[in-house]
């Protein structure tokens, strides 16, 4: 194909370009972005990039008529369509929930109740972190971990700083696994979750940190982590891990968690609200 021919073809295409076109575009582009910025900093990037190679290839191999080369390219793409899915299992897993994360709080906490929780959970990380003593918190949000229940004890007991301290105070039958919150309840603890497995995790975190960052990757939840060498505490979320978290911030992390602005309704009042006009 010559230029002149490229260009010819380039302006009968602009020549023809409709409004649903470029919405078309926009929409496959948000795609791609949400893509790339969940799979980031893991196995899954890696393979969009070589996928990214593939497809130039193949579009270099039609344009100069490579015949072989596009039919080995494209048997490879088909077939490695179940390779993928069977190996990246778990980046496809937590991608789908991204997409299926749609936040609806009917629960009717009021702000009162998010207030004492975050207090009650700020003073006890705060003491912990002193103490250098280790703990593992998992804030559930939309995605159900029940899963993860069998392998630990149910608790299911008001948010306290005593007892949470409790429960990760050293050589006690729970203080060894993750305590998980739901619903502004300690649920369970104990639970044993599973680790992260990329290879380019740092050397300095240890167990509890591979666990908070791989519970993050596979559900919205927001864990929390006291380090018991340092004392030091950080937070995993989306597969992503802050540390040197300090009081003010946990507060505020706590805050969005717990707190509302307004009290939500529960989903019977906003029914006979709208049934009474």
């Amino acid at each position: 194909m010559h230029f002149d021919e490229i260009m010819s073809a380039i302006r009968n295409g602009l020549g023809q370009f409709r409004f649903q076109d470029l919405l078309d575009i926009l929409i496959i582009a948000f795609i791609i972005y949400k893509i790339i910025d969940v799979s980031i900093n893991t196995r899954a990037y890696q393979l969009l990039k070589g996928l990214a190679v593939l497809l130039i290839i193949m579009l270099l191999s039609a344009v100069f008529n490579l015949y072989t080369v596009s039919y080995l390219i494209n048997t490879l793409l088909v077939s490695g369509i179940v390779i993928v899915i069977v190996l990246f299992q778990p980046e496809i897993r937590r991608g789908l929930a991204h997409l299926g994360r749609f936040k609806l709080n009917l629960t009717g906490r009021s702000e009162t109740d998010g207030a004492d929780i975050v207090r009650e959970m700020t003073g006890v990380l705060i003491r912990l972190s002193k103490r250098k003593v280790g703990a593992l918190i998992v804030i559930e949000r939309d995605t159900r971990l029940d899963e993860y229940l069998p392998t630990g004890t149910c608790v299911d007991a008001h948010i306290t700083g005593a007892l949470i301290e409790n429960i990760f105070e050293p050589n006690t039958p729970l203080h060894d696994g993750a305590v998980i919150i739901r619903e502004g309840r300690i649920h369970y603890a104990a639970c044993v979750l599973p680790l992260f497995s990329e290879a380019n995790i740092s050397r300095e975190l240890g167990t509890r940190h591979r666990a908070a960052l791989g519970i993050s990757s596979v559900s919205d939840c927001l864990t929390l982590v006291v380090s018991e060498e340092t004392g030091v505490i950080s937070y995993a979320e989306n597969g992503k891990l802050t540390r040197y978290v300090d009081k003010a911030a946990l507060t505020e992390l706590l805050e969005g968690v717990f707190v509302q602005s307004e009290p939500e309704k529960p989903l019977s009042a906003i029914t006979k609200r709208l049934f009474k006009k």
